[in-house]
């Protein structure tokens, strides 16, 4: 059974939606500055599952109550990094913590290198798999050229 029948990466909300337009990311950049949530824009060109820590483009936007200034923001980091991975991420930071609660990618490579299923055999019978990232396998910048 095929469960990611187009081949894209599936990482936060909506990704087994298309992809969102300008208007439907800033009306979910607005519900979140609504909650109290502050943004922050992320970008990466090995988007491996395991790889939670993507590299930050400018500074988390708190206090903003217009999404315009979050949308100004992604599109700098659009122009800077058009064949990334990028994704916005807002934090609630209302406990005293900054806990992720809205994650979505909203910057794609024209083409999605994807992953592979990777098996060594170990002690005995044993069988260890890993999911190697296909990118991964040319230098950092020519890895969505």
């Amino acid at each position: 059974m095929m469960t990611n029948p187009t081949g894209r990466l599936t990482q936060g909300q909506f990704s087994f939606l298309p992809d969102l337009t300008d208007a439907e990311i800033a009306a979910q950049i607005q519900y979140g500055l609504n909650q109290g949530y502050a943004w922050s824009i992320e970008t990466t060109d090995d988007p491996h599952p395991r790889n939670t820590y993507w590299d930050m483009f400018g500074m988390p936007m708190f206090d903003l109550q217009d999404a315009a200034g979050v949308l100004l923001e992604l599109n700098n980091c659009r122009a800077m990094f058009p064949n990334h991975y990028i994704r916005l991420m807002a934090f609630d930071s209302t406990r005293g913590v900054e806990s992720i609660t809205m994650s979505f990618i909203v910057n794609r490579p024209a083409k999605e290198m994807g992953f592979g299923l990777v098996r060594q055999e170990v002690q005995g019978r044993s069988l260890r798999y890993t999911v190697h990232s296909y990118a991964t396998d040319r230098p950092e910048t020519q890895r969505y050229c």
